[in-house]
């Protein structure tokens, strides 16, 4: 039962939103188009929205500007001037989801029912699957035994008819008076009161006969799967059919029907009765009815009428202007119970029109719950409602929707459908064929996702997850970083507020790689982390104390951190570095900073002494394609990473992989680093702050993993991707696999790699059958003569079969499973969401 991932769904024209007369729940919400293409009445504040820079980079939180309400100046305020629109690059791979036309209405979106289910399920139009069968008996069997059955009734009713079978009147006659009867056992009915005993008598065995040959023959289960499953109109059919065939056998008196009713009613009412023929001609039409009764319900006669009835005459449309009730979704109740019902009809009529999409929705649904705690603050958001409709309170970027869509979103409830539960045992019964989704509870605990080249990652799970963060950043609950390489593999430029490509001339940002702190020590430590985490004979410790003798003292004398070219000659220890911060620092006055220089001085050259380590890594970066990208003076541009702690952002970071594939890792790595460190920090947890590595080769380090274990707890997480385990050191490999909630394993993945998913999985009780074959050996001649007959026309010997059924634990995917059973273009996924609920390891159908 394949409903495009959703039980009760809809086909595949489900992408398109159907009309308001009573539609099934579309698959997708419905879009209007860009601000810029005039639809909707302007912002008064539009026009300076979508001006270039109108939020330098390092602006802070500002109050909001006369006649702007104050939620959505906080809702989007941005430290970081949003990304040049430039030419965009080739189209990605995946094909773009089918829109509805512009204008659709969201009415039916917003009342589609979203259930709580487990984590992962794709609760859009969620329905319950029916329960589940026991095991099923093949159609041969069924057809064979119901044959038999048949058969056997046949021949019974045949013997009784015919007085074959001894003492058939013996029952009948020890309830009757005995002069109905001719003696004997066998002895017939002398008098009318016998015969018409008889005939109730045999309607009655018949009656009994008919029913248990029907439990036998399970003629309940052949009509079900051979006839009730193809549905109308082969079900009314069919019954129709059987209805005929049986008027004409009871008309026949074939089947004892009419004649033991007959006697019935004059029994009970006299013979004269029948002098009369209307009443004849009532008690036919009621034995007629009686009969076709029970095929009239069996064939939905009545149903299939009306629904004849009801498609000649359509009903005619819902009027959009009549009024719903007040506890409709499309209606704002929450406004509407707080009062501010001019609001609430703006809105809704914004929905009816079609004039807002579900990001509209969920972005003044968020603006709204904000404002309640601040009660100075809900005036402003229902002017700004009234002014501008589904425009209020927009994201900084004066997007209302990215430009283009690769999955399927639900932005009511954050979930993105990644793809279908596959029909596999190895799946609970209750989730086949279920949707599989990603929301932010899931993300909260972090995701790991490893696998080969070519096997989907980016396309299909990376991805997706950036476009349901970017749409909840949209939305003002959510902000993304998202670090991948050059090109568009994360989604086009327009989709994102700041685009970083290092290295690259025309890039309007650099990357900071002090995390934007004036800490020394803090952001030494970072540094270390980023530049050395990888080299496990290196104490990142003693690399940050190294770090923090040079940056201390360089920040003292200068008032900003060194850039690379000047980092680099002081690790190296070159005199005249030396020499020009010695100096700087004894004209300031600063004799605490003196003493950490003289102290670095000291121990440049020892034995273990870090520093010449740290200065190959930051060779990496002083390149001439990265001359003046990592500037720290006056003349610096740099996106500082601590403005997503505050602002719902769109961030994507391209690496040079191609020419630099070492710096591009480093760069990762201290990304992560400084992700880590700045959200674990932030008090403000309000915002849900998440980092997606589309590549994490050695990435991940000891530091990190503690760091990753720790983004739960302050509404943070991070999306990894990894080729191969081995590409994090073998010691890291059981701490990430714990740190991390949500796991997936693509198809292509070695063995080694599935045994760690399989033992960080666990295990599971199942049920065992063992059949052991025990040859039979006859004693007698007979008996051993009929099992030499058996085996010579088999040409097998006589055997029995003994069945031992235990409880045993079992992994829930073994190593080989993972490396040769998944399919191409599926995934093993685990789920675990921040509550402590988890879903077991579930094979899903990619089709994000």
């Amino acid at each position: 039962m394949d409903d495009d991932g959703t039980r009760g769904g809809r086909g595949p024209g489900a992408d398109r939103a159907p009309g308001p007369a009573a539609p099934p729940p579309p698959a997708h919400p419905p879009r209007v188009p860009h601000p810029a293409s005039g639809t909707h009445p302007a912002d008064p504040h539009q026009g300076d929205r979508n001006q270039a820079d109108p939020y330098p980079a390092d602006r802070k939180q500002a109050d909001p500007p006369p006649g702007r309400p104050a939620e959505q100046w906080r809702a989007g305020s941005a430290s970081a001037q949003p990304v040049e629109h430039r030419q965009a690059g080739p189209a990605p791979a995946a094909p773009p989801v089918e829109q509805p036309a512009p204008g659709a209405p969201v009415d039916a979106w917003l009342r589609t029912p979203r259930p709580q289910q487990e984590p992962g399920v794709w609760r859009y139009g969620y329905t319950p699957p029916p329960p589940e069968e026991s095991e099923r008996v093949s159609d041969r069997s069924l057809l064979v035994g119901t044959l038999i059955a048949l058969l056997s009734a046949l021949l019974l009713w045949s013997l009784w008819r015919n007085g074959y079978l001894p003492y058939r009147l013996v029952p009948l006659k020890l309830f009757t008076p005995g002069e109905w009867w001719n003696p004997g056992t066998s002895g017939g009915p002398r008098t009318i009161e016998g015969s018409d005993a008889l005939t109730v008598y045999e309607a009655i065995l018949f009656g009994l006969l008919a029913y248990g040959c029907g439990r036998i023959g399970n003629f309940s289960e052949l009509f079900r799967r051979h006839v009730a499953e193809r549905g109308q109109p082969f079900l009314a059919l069919a019954a129709a059919a059987g209805a005929g065939l049986t008027q004409l056998l009871v008309w026949k008196e074939t089947l004892p029907v009419v004649r033991p009713v007959l006697v019935l009613v004059a029994s009970v009412a006299g013979g004269e009765i029948y002098q009369s023929q209307t009443v004849v001609n009532v008690i036919y039409g009621l034995i007629a009815a009686a009969v076709l009764w029970p095929f009239a319900r069996l064939g939905r006669w009545r149903e299939l009428i009306a629904a004849r009835r009801a498609g000649g005459t359509a009903p005619a449309p819902a009027d959009p202007s009549a009024p719903a009730t007040t506890t409709s979704a499309d209606q704002w109740p929450e406004l509407r119970a707080a009062g501010w019902t001019d609001a609430a009809d703006t809105l809704t009529a914004e929905v009816r029109t079609g004039r807002m999409n579900d990001v509209d929705v969920a972005r003044l649904r968020h603006a709204w719950r904000l404002a309640t705690r601040r009660p100075d603050r809900l005036g402003p958001l229902a002017e700004s409602v009234l002014r501008t409709g589904g425009a209020a309170a927009l994201h900084p970027s004066g997007h209302r929707d990215l430009p283009r869509r690769t999955a399927r979103h639900d932005v009511l409830t954050g979930q993105v459908r990644i793809g279908r539960c596959a029909d596999d045992p190895h799946n609970p019964y209750v989730r086949r064929g279920t949707g599989l989704a990603l929301d932010p509870a899931l993300l909260g605990t972090s995701l790991l996702a490893v696998g080969p080249p070519g096997a989907g990652k980016s396309a299909r799970l990376v991805r997706p997850a950036v476009e349901a963060l970017a749409l909840r950043a949209l939305a003002g609950q959510a902000a993304v970083l998202a670090v991948g390489g050059a090109g568009e593999p994360l989604g086009p430029d327009d989709a994102f507020d700041v685009v970083v490509r290092v290295g690259h001339p025309g890039s309007a940002h650099d990357i900071d790689l002090y995390g934007g702190t004036t800490d020394p020590d803090e952001a030494a430590a970072v540094l270390a982390e980023g530049l050395v985490g990888d080299v496990g004979s290196l104490d990142s410790r003693r690399a940050a104390t190294v770090l923090a003798q040079l940056l201390g003292p360089y920040r003292a004398a200068h008032g900003h951190f060194p850039s690379v070219p000047e980092l680099r000659e002081l690790l190296d220890g070159t005199p005249a570095a030396f020499a020009g911060l010695r100096a700087s620092l004894e004209a300031a006055g600063h004799h605490a900073m003196l003493r950490e220089l003289d102290a670095r001085s000291r121990q440049a050259g020892g034995p273990g002494d870090p520093a010449p380590a740290l200065a190959d890594r930051v060779a990496l970066l002083d390149r001439p394609t990265f001359a003046g990208f990592f500037a720290t003076g006056p003349e610096a541009r740099p996106f500082e990473l601590r403005a997503l702690g505050q602002y719902p952002l769109r961030v994507r970071v391209d690496l040079p992989e191609r020419g630099h594939a070492e710096a591009s890792r480093l760069l990762t790595r201290l990304l992560l680093a400084q992700f880590t460190a700045i959200t674990a920090a932030r008090t403000d947890t309000s915002l849900f702050v998440c980092l997606v590595l589309d590549d994490a080769t050695h990435a991940v380090t000891a530091e990190t993993v503690r760091g990753i274990r720790r983004l739960r707890s302050v509404n943070a997480g991070a999306v990894l991707a990894l080729r191969t385990v081995d590409d994090v050191p073998e010691a890291l490999h059981t701490p990430l696999l714990g740190a991390v909630g949500c796991t997936a394993a693509f198809s292509g993945i070695t063995t080694w790699d599935g045994k760690r998913f399989a033992e960080a999985w666990g295990k599971e009780w199942v049920e065992t059958r063992e059949v052991a074959q025990h040859t039979v050996f006859a004693d007698q001649p007979f008996t051993r003569a009929l099992h030499a007959l058996r085996k010579l026309v088999t040409g097998k010997a006589v055997t029995t079969d003994a069945v031992t059924v235990r409880q045993v634990e079992k992994e829930r995917w073994s190593a080989s499973e993972l490396a040769y059973a998944v399919p191409s273009g599926h995934a093993v996924i685990r789920l675990a969401n921040v509550d402590g609920e988890h879903a077991p390891p579930l094979l899903v159908h990619l089709d994000g």
